[in-house]
């Protein structure tokens, strides 16, 4: 069985959270997201290995240049573990709403 690092302490650090929402948007090279930090390139690559490894990123080569983009399916377990708590707020915004809605029928 091949371990994969885990998914949430990848995306507990500001600078991975920042690539993610740059690939985004876009597939880019290491260079180009690079290019948005003012650290070495050799620590961004750190970064989008660990992205990589835990699936969130994906690698696609064009001719001489790999391109990172994003990979939907390895925020699915991130997805999965906040909806409940979606659900829960959402349902307290919602019984909110509606007290504030009373509360200003009343006036």
């Amino acid at each position: 069985m091949k371990l994969r690092r885990d998914v949430f302490q990848a995306i507990a650090d500001p600078t991975r959270r920042t690539i993610i929402s740059l690939v985004a948007l876009q597939a880019l090279t290491p260079t180009a997201i690079a290019e948005n930090f003012e650290y070495s390139r050799q620590t961004i690559s750190k970064h989008i290995q660990i992205l990589t490894e835990c699936e969130i990123l994906e690698q696609e080569q064009k001719g001489r240049e790999i391109y990172y983009h994003l990979n939907p399916n390895g925020m699915k377990e991130i997805a999965e573990f906040i909806e409940p708590f979606r659900k829960l707020w959402d349902d307290r915004f919602n019984k909110l709403e509606s007290v504030m809605k009373n509360y200003q029928s009343k006036k």
